[in-house]
């Protein structure tokens, strides 16, 4: 008799174990985030002329679940800072965008595309999700 309740307490106690290990794992896996994929890609000409038509085309999309996505096209030029330059329409899906423009002087001009989740088209707080590689147009 005292070998069966030893026994008992032994798998009681294994079990109890097990279980807790079970939600410590199943608590770890929650709080690792889930990323998302997606990417955006930009493509510009590396040189210019002064006065001369440019002309920017980005694309970009993500599997998040739940959002519209807009892509928006930001310039950096002459020291002004970043500023957007067009954006394109709420879209599900992927989302392209093109600019033209034109320089009316000499130097470097940044361009970079950043795709942005949007809950409704009106939806006032965009989320950014991704960011392309800046690129650089030298327009002589």
């Amino acid at each position: 008799m005292t070998r069966t309740k030893k026994a008992g307490m032994k798998a009681r106690g294994g079990r109890a174990a097990v279980i807790g290990a079970l939600g410590l794992a199943s608590v770890a896996l929650a709080a690792v985030p889930a990323f998302a994929k997606g990417n955006v890609d930009i493509t510009a000409p590396r040189t210019a002329h002064v006065g001369k038509t440019i002309t920017i085309t980005a694309h970009g999309g993500d599997d998040s679940a739940g959002f519209l996505h807009q892509l928006c096209l930001e310039e950096n030029g002459f020291g002004e800072g970043w500023h957007q330059e067009n954006c394109s329409a709420a879209v599900k899906g992927d989302a392209r965008v093109t600019a033209h423009g034109t320089s009316a002087r000499r130097g470097d001009l940044k361009f970079r595309a950043v795709l942005y989740g949007l809950t409704s088209k009106h939806d006032q707080h965009p989320v950014r999700l991704h960011a392309s590689d800046v690129v650089t147009v030298h327009v002589r």
